[in-house]
Order: structure tokens, then C-alpha cells, then sequence
């Protein structure tokens, strides 16, 4: 049986990249198959993009998030929800990343390089990183995964590839979609203590363990003490000459 560092998982994003990916069996033949697409999918990633934010535009709850500062943006903001277009600059600007994303897990190696950026894409989406005016709440943000995943997986299908390559591909693009909203969502749930807070913690439950183990010892002690007694005490009650109630008494001297 592997040993994980529960504590490590919450601090080191390639430690944590490395269980999820042992776990979900996300292997080098699945970023063979990831990089594999990169011919397939390239040219339709301009398709891809378009379809996200025709999504994020059809919810106010996702498409308010575009009206406040951007990291490294530094055009004009829009000057409402109602009032922002997609051909407005700052969608333009926010389109081009998602479109580099996109094809970033195409075509570069799966290093703790990727590892880092896989994690900043979490971590830019809330006022931790980027800007401190984005907050976006974490169900927009699953929302917004699930969507991608069934965007890629169904572009996939449509490519025309050889039955076998697009199970593949598709299980591949499924595992690491999985393992990058893992390292989005640990920047909802995580903060600078939660490491130390769980050592504290696996700390007083071993402390439990041992008060309950020692007072389990002392229960068997004190039962055992009180056996012996009650067995000395047995020993003792027969030692001890019984009156028996028709004996005479004594009689007294005569003291005259």
C-alpha cells in the first residue's frame, strides 16, 4: 500500500498533480494521446473558444465577471453587464487566453512547468492571484469546466478519428479535465493553514487513540487489581474461626 502526505497535498501542486494523476491512471500514453490531438483540434480552437463565451454570455451570475478589471488588461472596461459585447477588447483580450490554454494542453510536456500552470488557472480566478477584483464563486467555475469537457470530448467524436484513437483520446482529455478542476477547486478550499491545521489535527486524533489505548490498559489494571483482592479477601474470610450460635456463653468470674 502507497503512502500519501495528506498534509503535502495541500501545499505542493506536484506532489498533489502526481496522486491524481497514479490515481486516475493518467499516464504517458494518455499525453501521447492529449499531444496527438493537436492536429485535429488547432484548427478548431478559434470554434471551441467562440462556443464558451456564447455559454458565459447566456448567464448574468457568469458574464458579470467580465466587467471589472483584468490582469494585464489595461484597456477600457466595460461600463456595464448589459453594456458588454463580445467584440468589446477586454473579451477579445480574455478570448486569447483561453485560446493559448487550450492550446497549451495540446502541445507542451506535461513538466512541473505545466504542473504550475495548470494550477495558476485556478488560482487567477480568485483574488489570490491577478486581479483583486475577480472573485468568480466556485460552482461558476465547475460550471464552466463541464462545459469545456463536453465541448472537447464532442469535438473529438466529430473528428472522424479511428475508433480506438478517439476512446483514447477522449478518456485522456477526460482524466486531466478531472485533474484540472481538482487544482481549481483547492484554491476554494485551501489556505496558508490547512497543512499545519491537519498535522494539529492527525496530531490530537493519535493523541485520542493514545489516552483511549492507556485508559483501556488502566480499566484491565484496575480489574485485575480488584480480582486479587476479592481473592485475598476469599482466602482471608476462611482463615477466620465461625461462633456458632448454640455455643455457651462464657461464664463470668466471680469478682466478689
Amino acid at each position: 500500500m502507497e503512502h500519501i502526505d495528506e498534509g503535502r497535498l495541500e501545499t505542493d501542486p506536484e506532489y498533489r498533480f502526481g496522486y491524481l494523476a497514479g490515481f486516475m491512471g493518467f499516464g504517458e500514453e494518455d499525453i501521447a494521446a492529449v499531444h496527438g490531438a493537436a492536429e485535429h483540434l488547432g484548427p478548431v480552437v478559434p470554434q471551441l473558444v467562440d462556443a464558451v463565451y456564447d455559454k458565459l454570455f447566456s448567464y448574468d451570475a457568469t458574464k458579470r465577471h467580465f466587467v471589472p478589471r483584468q490582469s494585464g488588461y489595461e484597456g477600457p472596461l466595460p461600463d456595464s453587464v448589459d453594456a458588454l459585447e463580445q467584440d468589446h477588447e477586454l473579451i477579445e483580450f480574455r478570448k486569447q487566453h483561453l485560446g493559448r490554454y487550450l492550446v497549451t494542453l495540446v502541445t507542451k510536456p506535461y513538466n512541473g512547468k505545466m504542473v504550475a500552470y495548470l494550477d495558476m488557472v485556478g488560482k487567477m480566478h480568485t483574488p489570490k492571484a491577478g486581479s483583486k477584483a475577480l472573485d468568480v464563486p466556485l460552482v461558476q467555475m465547475n460550471a464552466l469546466m463541464g462545459f469545456v469537457a463536453d465541448a472537447l470530448l464532442a469535438t473529438i467524436a466529430s473528428l472522424g478519428l479511428d475508433h480506438d484513437v478517439e476512446v483514447r483520446t477522449q478518456r485522456a482529455f477526460s482524466k486531466l479535465l478531472w485533474i484540472q478542476n481538482d487544482l481549481i477547486n483547492r484554491h476554494y478550499a485551501a489556505n496558508p493553514e490547512v497543512a499545519s491545521a491537519w498535522e494539529r489535527c492527525r496530531g490530537a486524533s493519535e493523541g485520542v487513540r493514545r489516552v483511549k489505548r492507556t485508559g483501556r490498559n488502566l480499566l484491565l489494571r484496575v480489574s485485575r487489581f480488584q480480582q486479587v483482592i476479592k481473592g485475598k479477601a476469599v482466602r482471608l474470610a476462611a482463615r477466620i474461626p465461625k461462633t456458632h450460635e448454640n455455643s455457651s456463653p462464657i461464664p463470668a468470674k466471680n469478682m466478689s
